[in-house]
């Protein structure tokens, strides 16, 4: 067995400098990233592939950068694999928590904030997550499909990033 590890392990240049690297040693570790990585997918959250807030995108981000690692031989092939598993199956157990704590929920992935109540504006949110008068109104047409403040009955910046929109009832 120990002949079958030497010969995988020069196969995919796991002793080699990132430089010495083959095309094939690459292409290898690439199809095994792509497997594990299709694995870690079914093993994390649907939400977490749509990024719907920072700790989603983290998860994306730091995923990806130790896995291309991984592939280009800058890090250790097998341990940059199961970090990676590690990172995905942690992600998991904090959704899990912050699905029973509302508030450890908002401490890893942020609260909502109010940008228009009834018509009005809410400045002072607005300054404080940067989202100014223009981009409001940009989505404002785009999602709600009006160009009419005085329609909007509320407007949150979600935990997302998007913005959503509920219209004051017509028969108001």
């Amino acid at each position: 067995m120990t002949g079958f590890w030497s010969s995988f392990g020069e196969l995919l240049g796991l002793s080699a400098e990132p430089k010495d690297l083959t095309l094939l040693q690459v292409s290898l570790r690439g199809i095994i990233v792509f497997v594990a990585t299709l694995a870690m997918v079914r093993l994390s959250s649907k939400r977490s592939l749509s990024e719907k807030t920072a700790f989603d995108a983290v998860l994306i981000v730091i995923v990806a950068s130790m896995l291309a690692r991984a592939i280009n031989g800058s890090a250790p092939f097998f341990p940059s694999l199961v970090v990676g598993f590690v990172l995905v199956v942690s992600h998991r157990i904090l959704g899990e928590i912050a699905y029973f704590s509302h508030g450890f929920g908002i401490m890893i992935k942020g609260r909502p904030a109010m940008l228009v109540q009834n018509g009005r504006l809410e400045r002072k949110n607005m300054r404080r997550n940067h989202i100014s008068e223009y981009d409001l109104e940009e989505d404002m047409r785009l999602s709600a499909k009006t160009d009419d403040l005085s329609k909007i009955k509320v407007a949150r910046l979600e935990r997302s990033g998007d913005i959503s929109f509920i219209k004051m009832d017509d028969a108001a």
